[in-house]
C-alpha cells in the first residue's frame, strides 16, 4: 500500500488561501458614493461640487475624509480642481469604466433593498401631494403652476432644468397646503440620491419629464385627483428609481463582462 507524500504548507500560505478582502476605508466609501452619483447623472459634467465643509455635512463624515475621497477621484480624472476666484472642485465628463462600475456596485448593492423602499416611499408621498393639490388648488395656485410649467418648457441644460423642476414641484406642494408634506418631499430628494439634493439628469429625462409635467399641471388644475396621483407616480419612477436601476443594471453587466473566466 503506497503512501502519498504530503507537502507541508507554511501557515502564512494556508491563511492566504482564505484571505478576507480588506475593509474599505471611509474615504474609499465616500469616493464610491460620489462616483455613483456622477454615473447616474445626479452630479453633472462641469458642475461645481459643494465645499469640503458642505460635503462633510451632506455626507456625514469629516473634512479629512472628504479631502481624501476627492483626491482619489481626481486621480481617476473624475473630478478636477481649479484655482482662482472661480476655483473649486468640478465634475469632468463621465466615461463608464470598470472602476466606475465597481464603485456603483459597491455603493448600491448593499443598500439596494433600502433604496427600493425609499423609491416606493417617495412615489407614495408625491402621489399624495399631487392628489391633495388637485383637491385644494386655488385660482392663484393654478396661475403659479402654469407659470412654473412655462419656465420648465423654456429651460435648457442641467442647471436651468433642475431649478425649473424644483420650482414646479414646489408649486404643486404649495397647492397641497401642508407644510409637513412639502418638507418631506424635499427631504426625500436627498435620501434617494445618496445624500445629494438633486435628481438624475439627462436630456432624454428632461424631454420625458416635460410631457409628464404638462399632464400633471393639467390634471391638478382640472381637479382630477386620480390622474394627478397616477401621473406623479409615473413621473418619479422615471426621474429617480428608473435612472438608478438602469445605472445599477449597467454596472452589473460591465462587471459580468470583465469578470475573469473560470478555468
Amino acid at each position: 500500500m503506497g503512501h502519498h507524500a504530503q507537502v507541508r504548507r507554511e501557515p502564512a500560505q494556508v491563511f492566504a488561501d482564505y484571505a478576507v478582502p480588506r475593509p474599505r476605508t471611509a474615504a474609499e466609501q465616500i469616493a464610491d458614493r460620489i462616483l455613483a452619483a456622477v454615473a447616474v447623472g445626479v452630479l453633472q459634467p462641469g458642475q461645481q461640487l459643494p465645499t469640503e465643509r458642505e460635503l462633510a455635512d451632506i455626507l456625514g463624515v469629516s473634512r479629512a475624509t472628504i479631502r481624501q475621497a476627492l483626491g482619489r477621484l481626481a486621480a481617476l480624472s473624475v473630478l478636477e480642481s481649479r484655482r482662482g476666484r472661480n476655483g473649486g472642485t468640478f465634475v469632468n465628463v463621465f466615461e463608464r469604466s470598470a472602476e466606475s462600475s465597481q464603485a456603483v456596485l459597491r455603493s448600491l448593492q448593499p443598500i439596494r433593498n433600502e433604496l427600493e423602499s425609499l423609491f416606493d416611499y417617495r412615489s407614495l408621498v408625491e402621489q399624495l401631494i399631487a392628489r391633495t393639490a388637485a383637491v385644494r388648488c386655488t385660482p392663484g395656485d393654478k396661475r403659479a403652476l402654469r407659470g412654473a410649467l412655462s419656465v420648465y418648457e423654456s429651460s435648457r441644460g442641467p442647471s436651468q432644468s433642475r431649478e425649473a423642476d424644483r420650482a414646479l414641484h414646489d408649486a404643486v406642494a404649495a397647492a397641497a397646503r401642508n407644510d409637513h408634506l412639502s418638507q418631506l418631499s424635499k427631504e426625500l430628494v436627498s435620501r434617494v440620491n445618496l445624500g445629494f439634493s438633486t435628481d438624475p439628469y439627462s436630456d432624454e429625462l428632461h424631454q420625458a419629464a416635460l410631457a409628464q409635467h404638462t399632464a400633471l399641471v393639467q390634471a391638478i388644475c382640472e381637479g382630477d385627483q386620480d390622474s394627478a396621483a397616477n401621473i406623479a407616480g409615473r413621473h418619479f419612477h422615471l426621474t429617480t428609481s428608473k435612472a438608478w436601476r438602469s445605472v445599477l443594471r449597467e454596472a452589473g453587466e460591465d462587471a459580468t463582462a470583465t469578470a475573469p473566466a473560470n478555468v
